[in-house]
């Protein structure tokens, strides 16, 4: 196990809105190189939390570190070592593709090539459209390479894949996951629970401003213990011991069970059983 320090490392975090606790005592790691997803309803904390890591939101309490500084505090050196999709953007509307990336990539001083991220992010076609003919799903894309386009350590994606078809969504699975296979340490926000489980580590799920679980998507909330519903033709059974039961069934009927189905519990189910609670 490493033995640098976490990327983000958050104590006893606070933040007030007059009576009202959006952030409740939260503690936080991230390791380098992890993909962190935090979950949440809306109104949970998850953006204000963000907020706070980015630099954007003053805090009231705790303690925070994000690549070893004070994000209240860092200067531009420090924002030049993090990369930040926000939920949506709408300025440069005149400007094609290629003159943003372009235009964005000399704020940094070791930006990424700007035609590798244009054809990474899937806009290759409209490199030389402006931005205000961009449907949302490109828009979002566009988003996306401007968040890159610096080499970031760190990367925030907040809701990255809205408006995206599915098939835009897995290419971009994809780039995540090559971002990630380079050393850059992710935290991202989503709605979409098959979206955290294919492409996080670890998952945390925040509701009335407290982290209340923090696990991989495998085993959150003891879902790699609770027990599997069994389904064939003539019947079901819950069970903690599925392959013992298909093994008797496959006895049962000579070979192939009939409709056969081995149900666990989503990620989404467990999920919605916590937020609930």
């Amino acid at each position: 196990m490493s033995t640098d320090p976490p990327h983000i490392r958050v104590r006893s975090l606070v933040k007030e809105y007059g009576a009202v606790r959006a952030v409740d005592d939260l503690d936080l790691d991230v390791p380098a190189g992890e993909v962190f997803a935090l979950l949440g309803p809306n109104g949970a904390g998850k953006t204000t939390t963000t907020e706070i890591l980015e630099g954007f939101r003053e805090r009231d309490g705790g303690e925070v570190s994000v690549l070893g500084e004070d994000p209240g505090r860092a200067g531009r050196a420090w924002r030049a070592r993090i990369g930040i999709v926000l939920q949506s953007s709408d300025d440069y509307a005149e400007l094609t593709v290629g003159e943003l990336v372009g235009h964005f990539a000399r704020y940094y001083p070791r930006p990424r090539d700007v035609d590798e991220v244009i054809d990474a992010v899937g806009l290759e076609p409209k490199r030389n459209s402006r931005v205000r003919s961009l449907s949302g799903g490109q828009r979002r894309r566009l988003d996306v390479a401007l968040g890159i386009i610096g080499t970031p350590e760190l990367l925030f994606l907040d809701e990255p894949t809205t408006g995206f078809d599915p098939q835009a969504r897995r290419s971009f699975w994809e780039l995540v996951r090559r971002l990630r296979d380079e050393g850059t340490t992710i935290l991202l926000t989503t709605h979409y629970l098959d979206e955290a489980e294919q492409l996080a580590d670890r998952v945390g799920v925040i509701a009335g401003g407290r982290l209340v679980a923090v696990d991989t998507p495998a085993r959150l909330g003891g879902r790699h213990e609770q027990r599997a519903r069994v389904v064939w033709r003539d019947g079901e059974e819950l069970t903690p011991a599925p392959t013992a039961l298909v093994a008797a069934l496959s006895e049962r009927y000579a070979g192939e069970v009939p409709d056969l189905q081995v149900l666990r519990p989503t990620l989404e189910d467990v999920y919605l059983g916590m937020i609930h609670e």
